[in-house]
């Protein structure tokens, strides 16, 4: 289509392709014969999740109202945020603009992948109880003018989340929405694995979960979003979904004794899980004042596991890898299927992995003095040196077994002995559950846990195209 609007004070030729709208201004022929520089404008239909017909109402005026023509709601890239834009396209035909009204909807409705119903939860206590505000004040204004419906639920308690999943009518929606930090998310990625794997009778391999996952910011930390987006921010987490964004997204299966503990991203044991442990028993303290505590009297009184750890490494092209197994003393042990961006690690706590590389990151860090440790742990906050430290080995791994030696349980009644930890391992008994950190959430477990890598997708920022069809066969995605 091609017409003439205002665009600002000057008339326009716009011309509207199935692809891009592009406008480009009207100037008169100069007197001299000189040709005049004109720079056009463009859209991306890609790009624009609305579009609105502009009316002149008086006061107290709800419905009818003089055409003014028309408003395009599309996203802009600063960095990696996606910030909202309008472009407003001025003609007083309301046979014009209806005309361009009904052609833009209907190339609009041709973008299949964008959603019109979701189910949304919203965890009111994540951070400092502000996603209900978030919610409210950044993400429903852009699925009220993306038309997408929502059924909302306001979660009460831990778990919540996952018990309605298991019952609700998942046909019913075109994705889920979650409103939360790191652990509102790993529940409802495990909660729409599992449901894949319930409803398809398969418990032991992971299936394609029947709904795609948003991801709307809303934590302490935030890894998961960080890591996914780019940026720790709900304005671009929401115009990827109402935009139909997909990104492939690697995640692991945590196994013990043969039985399925939960799916998630990442995992650590050792200085991570008991650090968490500490800071779960101060849940009055305020999440960085707790942290600070946990991470303090974790460092004070730091002892390393004793553990056999076995790993497969990730298979290269044409290579049949076997298995490695490692005795002996660790002080902290990490398995990450992504970056684990956050604004404490800028550049992730596993930089030498990404997002659907098909493996996972294994980060395992052997007896040092306490102040090497230290010095260890202050490097994520800078760009790069962390791992090189004679104590700490990187692996790129598909799975992992971690198997602690016999062991008697740990309690905060420990020594404080300001000693260095090299020669004082914990000793447990078989029975102790251990303390793990998978996704930010507490999690004790007593035996052998095997980590396996599976994949897991998310709607996020890279768009659609003809050749990422694949993302459909995989058993899960997220918006």
């Amino acid at each position: 289509m091609r017409g003439i609007f205002k665009v600002g004070k000057k008339s326009h030729d716009v011309l509207l392709t199935p692809t891009r709208l592009t406008w480009t201004p009207i100037i008169p022929e100069s007197p001299t014969g000189e040709e005049s520089v004109v720079q056009a404008g463009v859209v991306l239909l890609q790009d624009v999740f609305a579009v609105k017909v502009k009316r002149r109402r008086m006061a107290g005026q709800q419905s009818g109202g003089a055409v003014l023509g028309l408003a395009l709601f599309h996203s802009r890239r600063r960095g990696q945020r996606l910030e909202e834009d309008t472009l407003h396209l001025h003609n007083a035909s309301a046979e014009h603009t209806h005309s361009w009204y009904n052609t833009l909807k209907e190339l609009l409705t041709g973008f299949s992948c964008r959603p019109r119903y979701v189910k949304v939860f919203i965890n009111p206590s994540s951070h400092k109880k502000e996603a209900v505000h978030i919610y409210r004040d950044h993400v429903a204004p852009l699925f009220k003018m993306a038309d997408i419906r929502t059924d909302i639920t306001v979660t009460d308690r831990k778990g919540h989340a996952l018990s309605v999943m298991k019952e609700c009518k998942l046909d019913e929606y075109d994705g889920v929405v979650c409103v939360g930090g790191d652990g509102s998310v790993a529940e409802l990625c495990h909660a729409l694995v599992l449901r894949a794997q319930l409803d398809a009778n398969s418990p032991e391999n992971p299936v394609r979960a029947a709904l795609p996952l948003g991801i709307i910011p809303a934590g302490s930390t935030d890894v998961v979003s960080c890591s996914v987006h780019g940026v720790r921010d709900p304005v671009t987490a929401t115009l990827h979904i109402v935009l139909g964004h997909l990104q492939q997204v690697d995640m692991c299966s945590f196994l013990s004794n043969g039985q399925l503990v939960r799916f998630g991203f990442s995992a650590m044991f050792g200085f991570g899980g008991r650090s968490l442990a500490r800071a779960e028993k101060k849940r009055w303290m305020s999440s960085s004042r707790r942290r600070e505590y946990a991470v303090v009297k974790t460092l004070v009184r730091l002892r390393p596991e004793d553990c056999q750890l076995s790993f497969l490494p990730a298979k290269s092209s044409g290579s049949k890898e076997s298995w490695v197994t490692n005795q002996g003393l660790y002080l902290s042990i990490s398995i990450m299927s992504i970056p684990c961006l956050s604004p404490h690690a800028p550049q992730g706590l596993a930089p030498n992995t990404s997002l659907d590389n098909g493996s996972a990151s294994l980060i395992a860090v052997g007896n040092a003095s306490r102040s090497e440790f230290i010095k260890h742990l202050k490097r994520y906050s800078s760009s790069s040196g962390q791992f090189s430290f004679p104590f700490v080995e990187t692996h790129s791994v598909s799975a992992v077994k971690i198997r602690p030696r016999s062991r008697i349980g740990w309690s905060e009644e420990e020594s404080e002995d300001e000693g260095d930890s090299k020669n004082t391992p914990i000793i447990q008994s078989e029975a102790a559950a251990l303390p793990w950190n998978i996704d930010g959430e507490l999690v004790e477990i007593a035996n052998e846990v095997l980590i396996r890598w599976d994949w897991l997708c998310f709607r996020t920022k890279t768009q659609i195209t003809t050749d990422s069809t694949h993302l459909f066969e995989k058993h899960c995605y997220v918006k």
